[in-house]
């Protein structure tokens, strides 16, 4: 595709199916976790155990990746996809059955949040089949700006679901999405065949992680979007005492929890829209600086609407990300494509869980303005550390 464009790329109907399905299977992720968060709530009365049907959802990811992700490289894409996403709809149906133990419900957890990358990297190789080299950084980039505006709806879905439903019935919904969302991939979708292989999966899965690990550039484009995305986190895991620091409420928790979000939706619609491939590749590293510089600013001690406007001017630079998908896929070996994309997929979402964490354990001892500083600062000098292979244009462009 020449002058790709987001218009052009949901004109693809096998990206419309696969679009509308991640919007299906967010909404039911999102509704198992509050769905799931209240219920071991209600029956054990445990802080700690309501907070692992959120944790559990994403910690297993790694472990998914690390080894099983070579079956999204052996076995034809669509019934990878189709099959994963029946596992996690029947994981959700097995939840509904009253009286589940809650070991056992956070077994399931486990489970589902195992197979999850192996879907993504699925995913992503049909994407890069689908769209073409041009089309695949606009098409992963309508997907996150799909998840996340999906999740922030599934959260008041789940809740409106827990409201008119029994945990049963809100769990059956989940797996009935869950089922749709892996329909619309089997029948909007093209049989794509495997690249087979030889040897155990788990083998072949640790080897392939091994073998991507050991490409320094490929190295270089997994921890320019880790460990930023680890940083960038800090103020939304922070935004409670933030708000409190700044003597606001409920509503001022919300809007510092949703300037990041919208900021780099915003930003991603931009830097598709109004930039071509060429532009986004050289403004790349610039844009990610964009991202966390204005975070600085807080160690001012800024007050509420000075600290929103910064938040969300900052996340406008994440527009930086098609650049980077752009290049992930170029430096990314064609047998190696499912176990890369999974990789990539379960890094980030152990990225930004730990960056949850690490905000939390330094704001115990800084105040917290001071640590979205921090967290700025730590942004801007991993841009330029992981980086560094990438400054001059002329490089990127080679290498995409």
């Amino acid at each position: 595709m020449s002058q790709t464009s987001f218009r052009r790329v949901l004109a693809v109907p096998e990206f419309r199916a696969l679009f509308l399905a991640e919007i299906l299977s967010i909404l039911a992720l999102v509704a198992v976790q509050i769905t799931l968060s209240v219920l071991i709530f209600d029956r054990t009365g445990s802080p700690l155990l309501s907070s692992l049907a959120f944790a559990l959802g994403f910690l297993p990811h790694l472990l998914g990746a690390s080894l099983l992700s070579s079956v999204a490289d052996r076995f034809p894409l669509r019934r990878v996809m189709v099959g994963t996403q029946l596992i996690s709809g029947a994981v959700m149906a097995c939840m509904a059955v009253p009286g589940t133990p809650v070991p056992v419900m956070l077994a399931l957890l486990v489970v589902s949040g195992t197979i999850a990358p192996v879907y993504s990297g699925a995913r992503s190789s049909a994407l890069a089949d689908v769209l073409g080299g041009e089309g695949f950084p606009l098409g992963r980039s309508l997907l996150r700006i799909a998840a996340q505006t999906a999740q922030i709806s599934g959260f008041s879905f789940g809740g409106a679901l827990m409201l008119v439903a029994s945990p049963t019935t809100a769990l059956l919904v989940a797996a009935g999405l869950m089922i749709g969302s892996a329909l619309l991939v089997a029948v909007g979708t093209e049989y794509r065949p495997g690249g087979g292989g030889s040897g155990g999966l788990v083998a072949s899965s640790l080897g392939g992680v091994r073998d991507a690990l050991r490409l320094p550039r490929l190295r270089a484009v997994f921890l320019l979007s880790w460990v930023p995305t680890a940083l960038f986190v800090w103020p939304e895991a922070l935004a409670a005492p933030l708000a409190a620091g700044m003597g606001g409420g409920p509503m001022l928790v919300a809007l510092l929890l949703t300037a990041g979000p919208v900021g780099t939706v915003v930003g991603e619609l931009a830097a598709g829209s109004l930039l071509t491939a060429e532009a986004r590749r050289r403004w790349m590293l610039p844009l990610a600086f964009v991202s966390f510089l204005p975070m600085m600013f807080f160690a001012l001690d800024p007050g509420p609407a000075f600290a929103v406007v910064v938040l969300g001017l900052g996340a406008l630079g994440w527009g930086y990300t098609l650049a980077l998908d752009a290049l992930l896929l170029a430096e990314t070996p064609q047998e190696l494509r499912g176990r890369v994309f999974a990789l990539g997929s379960a890094g980030l979402m152990i990225t930004q869980g730990v960056g949850f964490a690490l905000a939390g354990a330094v704001a115990e001892f800084l105040p917290t303005h001071l640590v979205v500083a921090m967290a700025g600062a730590g942004g801007v000098l991993s841009v330029a550390l992981f980086g560094r292979r990438f400054f001059r244009s002329r490089e990127v462009r080679t290498a995409i």
